[in-house]
């Protein structure tokens, strides 16, 4: 599903050069659930936006589904990204001026009465179907990333993409989100990457991908 090939990025700080990703290269395949993990600083996130078409990167190719993603327009890459890839953020995002139903319907590319039910059913299977209409303010921290959830799969992307996505939870919420992602990613058929800094939870993925000195360090579960 995904293969970077020797990826380069570096940023300039004051006077110095850091080089966050240097000549890495990975494979992900179809519906795994891998997580991005390392310490603060060394790329994690850097490395998913890369991934996702985001961040080009300044050496180094990244093929989605068989696309070279950075072959594209910029126009072109972000049709594919839209289509392609779902993300959730550690802060949830959701625009505070919308319901429920409305911030979980941002991302459906094709309008009608199809994604709509789509969206609703979502809501339904993530236990919101009583808070459609409630705005983000009237929500809990747990409730906000259900509807970030339904958000990013509610155009039924292949890969879902997860910044932190228990991050801003205790452990107990978090445990019930991530659970809750696993479970329709089995069941929708998704390819995960995550970042994360806690090791418990990325002990619960297929794959750990440690980042380190800009490569990466392989971990079977």
């Amino acid at each position: 599903m995904i293969r970077a090939t020797n990826l380069h990025r570096s940023y300039s700080i004051s006077s110095r050069t850091v080089e966050v990703l240097h000549g890495l290269s990975l494979c992900i395949a179809p519906r795994e659930k891998v997580f991005l993990c390392g310490p603060s600083g060394a790329g994690k996130t850097t490395l998913m936006y890369t991934l996702a078409g985001l961040e080009q990167p300044q050496q180094g190719s990244v093929f989605v589904d068989g696309q070279d993603i950075y072959a594209l327009s910029l126009r072109r890459r972000a049709l594919f990204r839209n289509k392609t890839m779902g993300f959730i953020f550690q802060n949830y995002m959701l625009m505070p001026e919308l319901t429920a139903l409305e911030n979980a319907s941002l991302a459906t590319a094709v309008a009608g009465q199809e994604a709509t039910e789509r969206v609703l059913a979502l809501l339904e299977r993530v236990g919101l179907a009583d808070r459609l209409h409630h705005l983000p303010s009237e929500l809990s921290g747990g409730e906000q990333q259900r509807v970030a959830i339904v958000r990013a799969l509610a155009h039924d992307p292949a890969i879902i993409f997860a910044d932190e996505p228990t991050g801003n939870l205790d452990s107990r919420n978090g445990a019930q989100i991530l659970d809750l992602l696993f479970s329709l990613a089995d069941e929708c058929g998704k390819t995960l990457v995550i970042v994360t800094h806690d090791a418990r939870i990325a002990a619960r993925g297929d794959r750990i991908l440690m980042i380190r000195d800009g490569q990466v360090d392989e971990q079977t579960r």
